[in-house]
């Protein structure tokens, strides 16, 4: 079987940050490193489920909404992966990745889609620890540039 790119980075060399995983064509996978890998610190269950309704939210909200593929959490629960086409640059998406954690951060009322009719596990949110996270990750992209999406060696 073929190895997966992503399982070739060096994940202890990793850190919080936003990377290329890699390109497919017209489709641009973004690594949104929320956690440092094997750090001991992950996403709980409900933070994951929690970001996963606010960032599809509103991303597909968003100015770029036809151009979002797919945001989704990694297994791992040290980040997600966000898929946009490539008319999308690099600036932009890494501005409107902040822009969606100050949404997170900023976020109140009832999470969308978390409804019991809406949500196969509407009762697993973590709001607070979402707006935890969200704060952290904006300190961490704040001055987020094309040349950081790059894995280090």
């Amino acid at each position: 079987m073929n190895q997966v790119a992503s399982f070739n980075v060096n994940h202890d060399r990793l850190e919080k940050g936003m990377y290329i995983s890699r390109v497919d064509r017209d489709i641009i996978t973004y690594d949104v490193r929320m956690k440092k890998p094997n750090g001991g610190d992950y996403l709980s269950n409900g933070e994951v489920h929690t970001f996963e309704h606010l960032l599809a939210t509103y991303l597909r909200s968003s100015r770029i909404q036809d151009s979002v593929i797919y945001i989704g959490p990694m297994g791992c629960r040290t980040g997600f992966y966000l898929l946009l086409r490539d008319d999308v640059s690099k600036e932009d998406a890494i501005r409107l990745t902040w822009e969606a954690f100050r949404f997170v951060r900023d976020f109140e009322g009832t999470i969308p889609g978390s409804k019991r009719e809406e949500c196969g596990n509407y009762a697993e949110h973590d709001l607070p620890g979402a707006k935890r996270v969200a704060e952290d990750m904006l300190a961490v992209l704040a001055d987020w540039t094309p040349e950081k999406l790059v894995y280090a060696e």
